[in-house]
């Protein structure tokens, strides 16, 4: 075996048996929710496009600074499946059912869905708090921000292709995502771009908080080390595939 190959397997060989588990012991029924997910953001793309339908998806999944708090974190839920209309939808359409199907086999979809909540409210509540501090602040945004359609599922997609590289260890991959979005800002500094490194910070958070909670479990029951530790019951995991556990 190749150098290469040893370090592909090494990085993405638990991830890979289980989606490849999950799949085989449950096929489309072991991501219910990503199709639901796909089937939901292809029907806003079509209503939003319709001259009778597009008022009607701004004023139920579309979020802006702009808008009152109460009013945005009523949408925040629902515009995690409103695509951007300055987009191909089909783009949309292939990372939800990637990211969040291996994200379903692999997390469980309860888990699923609250980590690209997470993801999406972050860089909802980042728009405002940049528009705040202002353009002339690095982490800043400019006033007319406040009038723009937050990032839809892309900070989602994000947040949780972080996630499940950091559970399962591939962290090349998330640090590789994680760079990627870096360089986006960089090179395009726009609202999506900071809202995406705004998802990815809450994820972070949400993985210390996870490696946190399984040490101490270790030591209340006396384990430790990956052997000690527990697999999460959370249905929709591969059958039969022990995760690894966030060292």
């Amino acid at each position: 075996m190749s150098t290469l190959a040893r370090h592909a397997r090494a990085e993405w060989g638990p991830l890979f048996s289980t989606v490849r588990g999950g799949l085989a012991a449950r096929r489309w029924r072991a991501v219910p929710m990503t199709l639901a997910s796909v089937c939901l953001t292809a029907l806003f793309q079509y209503v939003q496009n319709q001259s009778w339908g597009y008022r009607f998806v701004q004023n139920i999944g579309c979020v802006r600074a702009e808008d009152p708090l109460w009013l945005s974190l009523l949408r925040t839920p629902l515009s995690l499946f409103v695509p951007a209309l300055d987009l191909p939808v089909w783009g949309a359409l292939v990372q939800i059912l990637l990211v969040f199907g291996i994200a379903e086999i692999c997390l469980g979809r309860w888990r699923t869905l609250l980590i690209a909540y997470v993801a999406t409210l972050a860089g909802t509540l980042y728009a405002r708090v940049g528009i705040e501090w202002g353009p002339d602040n690095p982490l800043g945004l400019p006033a007319s921000d406040a009038q723009v359609v937050d990032t839809g599922p892309s900070a989602a997609v994000v947040g949780l292709a972080v996630f499940v590289c950091w559970r399962y260890r591939a962290y090349f991959t998330a640090v590789l995502v994680t760079v990627l979005m870096v360089v986006e800002v960089l090179f395009k500094d726009n609202l999506a771009g900071k809202e995406h490194l705004a998802a990815i910070a809450a994820v972070i958070v949400l993985c210390a908080l996870s490696g946190l909670r399984h040490r101490g479990g270790d030591t209340r029951s006396g384990r430790s080390g990956p052997e000690g530790e527990e697999p999460d019951d959370e249905p929709g995991e591969g059958p039969g595939v022990k995760p690894p556990i966030q060292s």
